[in-house]
């Protein structure tokens, strides 16, 4: 029996980004957990980035953790784009790779679109995993987002890759 069985129900929480979580970039920024996001970022990157995420406004990012242990088992957030013409919520995250196939991701992702909706600034919330990503996209399905397709999506700046688009109409609710 898988040892993480037990796991399954596991609830998690959302820790707004600080100062201090610069640390969980660094953790995560492997060959393997930035593969599908254009490759690991220099020292300099991941310090500009932190601090993007320490003064994202509007939108949030979070430290996620596990509600039962309070261990980090990664991060989620939602920040504003324009797409298509529309102003919208857009969302990412990244779980360590001991907590993975948990369902984590997606219950934190069913949490960021609560954060979101309460936000009541946009209407949409967009994911954008590379469709070759298969846990992301079965995160998105998870968390009750819809397939709207596959679209040419530039991430990070200068770095084209083939993504599903993932929508939440957070005004439905669905």
């Amino acid at each position: 029996m898988d040892e993480r069985a037990g796991k399954i129900g596991e609830r998690v929480c959302l820790v707004p980004w600080a100062e201090g979580d610069l640390w969980l970039l660094r953790r995560t920024n492997s060959p393997e957990m930035t593969a599908h996001v254009g490759g690991p970022e220099t020292e300099k990157q991941l310090a500009a980035r932190h601090r993007r995420y320490a003064d994202l406004e509007p939108g949030r990012m979070y430290r996620v953790t596990s509600a039962d242990g309070g261990e980090t088992v990664g991060s989620i957030g939602y920040w504003q784009r324009t797409w298509q013409g529309t102003e919208v919520w857009e969302t990412g995250w990244a779980v360590l790779p001991e907590f993975q196939g948990r369902g984590l991701a997606v219950r934190a992702a069913r949490a960021v679109r609560d954060a979101a909706r309460a936000d009541g600034t946009h209407r949409y919330l967009h994911a954008f995993p590379s469709v070759d990503h298969a846990a992301s996209n079965a995160v998105c399905r998870g968390a009750g987002f819809t397939l709207l397709g596959q679209v040419d999506f530039e991430y990070p700046k200068g770095h084209w890759i083939r993504s599903n688009d993932w929508r939440v109409d957070l005004e439905r609710g669905d």
